[in-house]
């Protein structure tokens, strides 16, 4: 199983893009995708921009991890 997590693709260098996860901002590979930009959500998995996804759906994928961890909190 892999874990693909959502990212706001900050700026875009060629085949690299900066990316902000959780507050964090780091380098990834968008070779796999064609035509990122700036603004666009990716999943990010191992470093590379695996696929794009909608505002609302990052979104909401962010608030169900969001409430998994809270959960696992509680426990």
């Amino acid at each position: 199983m892999c874990l693909g997590v959502p990212a706001r693709v900050i700026e875009v260098k060629e085949a690299s893009a900066t990316v902000e996860v959780g507050g964090a901002r780091r380098e990834i590979s968008v070779m796999l995708l064609d035509r990122v930009a700036a603004g666009d959500w990716v999943i990010l998995h191992a470093g590379f921009a695996i696929e794009k996804l909608s505002p609302e759906e990052a979104e909401k994928t962010l608030e169900l991890f969001k409430e998994l961890s809270d959960a696992a909190e509680i426990h």
